[in-house]
C-alpha cells in the first residue's frame, strides 16, 4: 500500500500535460540563429559541468543539422541514439517529447500505432522543441543520460534561465509519469 506522501507526490496525466503544455507556451526565443546555437549550447554545457551531470547534450536544427553537440565522459554512442530518437518525435509531433508521451498514454495510443517505429523514435522526456514566438519551432534542445522526467526538467530549467523567463511550471521528478 502506498504511503500518503507518495499519493501527494503523483501527478494525474492531465495534471502534466497541462504543465508541459503551459512550459511550451512560455518557453519560446524571439529570434534563434547561430549565434544563439552557440550560446545555448555553452550554456548548457556549462551547467552539465557545474551539475556534476554524465549527460550528452544537443540542439539539432528541423532539417535535421546538428548545430551544436556535446557528450561527457561516460556517455557514449547510445546517447546519440536516444538523442535521435527523441529529435525525431519532436519534430515529427512539433511538441516536447514528454508532452507526446503524455497525450498517448492518456488516450492509450502506442508508439507503434501512430505508424511509428521504436527504432526510430521514442516517447520519453529529454527533447524540447525551439519555438520562435509567432512562427513556430525552428529547432530542439535535446539530453540524454538520465531518467526521462529529469532530462526533460534540466531542459525546462536551462531554457528558462537562458531566457531569464520566471515562473515556469515544473513537474516534479517523482511525479509518478
Amino acid at each position: 500500500m502506498k504511503n500518503l506522501q507518495e499519493e501527494f507526490m503523483k501527478l494525474s496525466i492531465d495534471e502534466g500535460i497541462a504543465i508541459v503544455k503551459k512550459q511550451e507556451e512560455l518557453i519560446q526565443f524571439s529570434h534563434f540563429n547561430r549565434k544563439d546555437v552557440w550560446d545555448l549550447g555553452t550554456f548548457f554545457v556549462e551547467e552539465i559541468f557545474a551539475k556534476n551531470y554524465t549527460l550528452a547534450f544537443s540542439i539539432r536544427m528541423f532539417s535535421g543539422l546538428i548545430a551544436f553537440q556535446y557528450f561527457t565522459e561516460g556517455t557514449n554512442l547510445n546517447n546519440n541514439h536516444w538523442m535521435t530518437r527523441k529529435f525525431n518525435l519532436v519534430q515529427n509531433k512539433e511538441a516536447s517529447s514528454l508532452l507526446t508521451k503524455l497525450v498517448w498514454e492518456k488516450n492509450n495510443e502506442p508508439l507503434e500505432a501512430q505508424g511509428m517505429e521504436s527504432t526510430e523514435y521514442v516517447t520519453c522526456g529529454g527533447g524540447f522543441p525551439i519555438t520562435i514566438r509567432g512562427t513556430g519551432p525552428v529547432a530542439v534542445a535535446l539530453v540524454s543520460g538520465l531518467p526521462h522526467l529529469q532530462d526533460h526538467d534540466i531542459l525546462v530549467d536551462g531554457l528558462s534561465r537562458f531566457l531569464g523567463i520566471a515562473d515556469v511550471p515544473r513537474i516534479p521528478l517523482d511525479a509518478g509519469l
